[in-house]
Order: structure tokens, then C-alpha cells, then sequence
């Protein structure tokens, strides 16, 4: 797919570079990707992939822009508000970069429709809020082998993975199972306004190295960002010969819905509030560990507790007996569960999750304990 004159002028930046050249810009521009979600991590990498020559960009969501999204969304503007996030979405990328394609998908991906979806892309981003959305978008490109940018953020923390088949470990394979609505979303944690700038850039980033053949992309590789202390930190991961998905033999062949309320993985013990301070009270002290960042535990923390953040729990979970019987615990239950199913994998024998995390405790138990 040869550039015209208007197009070499427009990329002429990236033809300078000899690891992308001319050869890498026609890969550009015959590219298809799908972002699914056009929000805080989806609006940097649909810019930025538009920006670079992307020739068909699909934006899929099925929400409307509101005033809340702008401090974050920088697809959009405040003209825009009450517009559905595709349209509003495809509009923008179109006045930066008329040259390419960009379809708008205002529907909600499922089961029913995510195969039709997929299909006519190469490469899928996902930009998306909620765990169910997430493994069914992780499913269909396993099950469908389309590479995958996978990016999730909470508050001032983002991780980041890249998927190809038959090349590396899927996000099953990293976080088995989860319990969707275990962890805030931003409207109910909050978030730093830049946080999704910075994965959604490196999702384009990783995007843009699997069509030109570029570099090393994060395969078997989980890319964690704390903003707080500005820090990255890389841990290797490998693939799950028992995962659901693309194990050796997988038991989910067709994308499937996940239901808010599925099941607690198998192996996790599931902990109240309420359940945890009546242990405490008959004089049991299990151990406990939180796995919030500095700042969370400095605000308020339960007496006794180990503190371990999560990203640096893969290289301490050493600290942790396999006999312990402990129970993760962090601001509303996500952390903590993705905690427990780090510590199965390392053979820790029964983790409990605190269910609600310690908003919960607060709301039930002590209400003088302070939580960020």
C-alpha cells in the first residue's frame, strides 16, 4: 500500500527513522485497530495512532461524553457533551488526520456481537473500565488470535501487557479470575488526570511496534506505573499451561459473558468486615497484609498488618508462610483479590480476600480509621 505525496510530507518524521522507513508507514497505514473504549486510556491512543497513519481506526463504547470525563478524556471537548464517545470520537480523529478511516462502533461489546466486531480488525487495544469487558475482550483475541494492548488503571497506579498468539501469556494467565465490580471504577475511586495519558501512550506505543516489527514488545512482561513515586516496574510473567483460555487444554473456546457476579476464584477464601473483626475478637490473629501503596497505608492501616504493595508483592511473597492462611486487603477488594491470586500461584495455602476492602471495614467496624 504505497503513500502518496501528501502522506510522505505528513509522516516525513517517521520516515527519517531507519527502523521504520517508508516500508514501516505502508505497514502503518494498511494497519486496522480497534480501541475498545474511547475513554481515558483510549482518547492518547487513538490520537496518537491516527497521528502516526493508522489506516482504519475503530473507536467502540457505547457512553456519552460527560463533563466529569473531561479532566481526563482529552478526545474530547466540552462542545461535545451528550455526544455519543464514538461519533464524538471518530469526528475529532478525522480533523486531525483525514487520510485514514475511522469507524465508529456506539455499541456495548458482548458475546453476541464481539466475534462480527473483531473480524474486521488486526490489532485490538482495550481501554475499558470494567473486568468483565476485559476478559471477554482477552477470550475473543485468544480464541479469534488477534494481538492484544491490554492497559488497566485505579487512582494513581496502571499496568500495562501485550498479547500475540502462541507467543506469550494472555491476561487469564496473569489474573486467572476476578470478580467484576471488585475493583472502583474511576467515578467511585477517582483518578489522576494524566495517569491514563501515560498507559494510553504506551498501549499506542506497543501498538505501533507490533505493525512495523519494531523493537520488543511486552510479551510475557507486565509493565506496572506508579504515579505517586514515579516509578516503572517490570515483572515477568509466563504462560498458565491450566489457563481457561489459551492453556493447553482451554475449557473457554467461544467468548463468553462474564457475570458481575461470578464466582470467587477457586482457592480464595471470601471475608467480611464483620467475619474478620469477630476472628479478631475471639484473640485469632491471621496474618494480615495490605497491599495498598505508601501513601493509603501512612493514612490508616489495622494494627498488626504487614504492608506489601502490590506491585512489589511477586518478589515478597517469600515473606509469606505457605501455611499462613493470609488475608489481602486494600482500599475496596480489587487489589486484594488480584493479591490472593498471586499468592495461589506462589502455592500459599487458603488467601482470603477482604471483601469491600477496608471502605468496608470503616463503614462497619471502625469508622475512625481513615482511608484515601
Amino acid at each position: 500500500m504505497s503513500l502518496s505525496t501528501a502522506e510522505r510530507e505528513r509522516y516525513r518524521r517517521h520516515l527519517a527513522l531507519r527502523e521504520i522507513g517508508e516500508a514501516g508507514q505502508e505497514k502503518l497505514k494498511a494497519a486496522r485497530v480497534l480501541i475498545v473504549g474511547a475513554g481515558g486510556l483510549g482518547s492518547p491512543a487513538a490520537l496518537y495512532l491516527a497521528a502516526a497513519g493508522c489506516g482504519t481506526l475503530g473507536l467502540l463504547d457505547c457512553d456519552r461524553v460527560d463533563l466529569t470525563n473531561l479532566q481526563r478524556q482529552v478526545l474530547f471537548d466540552s462542545t461535545r457533551l451528550g455526544e455519543p464517545k464514538a461519533e464524538a470520537g471518530r469526528e475529532r480523529l478525522a480533523t486531525l488526520n483525514p487520510e485514514i478511516r475511522i469507524i465508529a462502533h456506539a455499541i456495548e461489546l458482548r458475546a453476541a456481537n464481539v466475534r462480527e466486531v473483531f473480524g474486521q480488525y488486526d490489532l485490538v487495544l482495550d481501554g475499558t473500565d470494567r473486568l468483565a469487558t476485559r476478559y471477554l475482550i482477552n477470550d475473543a483475541c485468544v480464541i479469534l488470535r488477534r494481538p492484544l494492548v491490554s492497559a488497566a488503571i485505579h487512582r494513581f497506579e496502571g499496568h500495562l501487557m501485550t498479547y500475540v498468539p502462541q507467543r506469550g501469556p494472555c491476561y487469564r494467565c496473569v489474573f486467572p479470575q476476578a470478580v467484576d465490580g471488585m475493583v472502583a471504577n474511576c467515578a467511585e475511586a477517582g483518578v489522576l488526570g494524566v495517569l491514563p495519558g501515560v498507559l494510553g501512550t504506551l498501549q499506542a506505543t506497543e501498538a505501533i511496534k507490533l505493525i512495523t516489527a519494531v523493537g520488543e514488545p511486552l510479551l510475557g512482561r507486565l509493565l506496572t506505573y506508579d504515579a505517586l513515586e514515579m516509578r516503572f516496574t517490570e515483572f515477568r510473567v509466563t504462560r498458565r499451561r491450566d489457563c481457561a483460555v489459551c492453556g493447553d487444554t482451554p475449557t473457554i473456546t467461544e467468548p463468553e459473558d462474564m457475570q458481575r457476579d461470578a464466582a470467587t476464584p477457586e482457592g480464595v477464601r471470601r471475608l467480611t468486615a464483620a467475619a474478620l473483626h469477630e476472628l479478631l475478637q475471639r484473640g485469632e490473629k491471621p496474618l494480615l497484609v495490605d497491599v495498598r501503596e505508601d501513601a493509603e497505608w501512612a493514612a490508616g492501616h489495622l494494627p498488626g498488618a504487614l504492608h506489601i504493595p502490590l506491585g512489589e508483592l511477586p518478589q515478597r511473597l517469600p515473606e509469606i508462610a505457605s501455611q499462613a492462611d493470609p488475608v489481602f486487603m486494600c482500599r475496596s477488594g480489587g487489589r486484594s483479590m488480584a493479591a490472593c491470586q498471586l499468592a495461589l500461584r506462589a502455592n500459599i495455602r487458603s488467601p482470603a480476600n477482604l471483601e469491600g476492602g477496608l471502605l468496608a471495614w470503616a463503614g462497619t467496624v471502625d469508622p475512625s480509621l481513615r482511608v484515601l
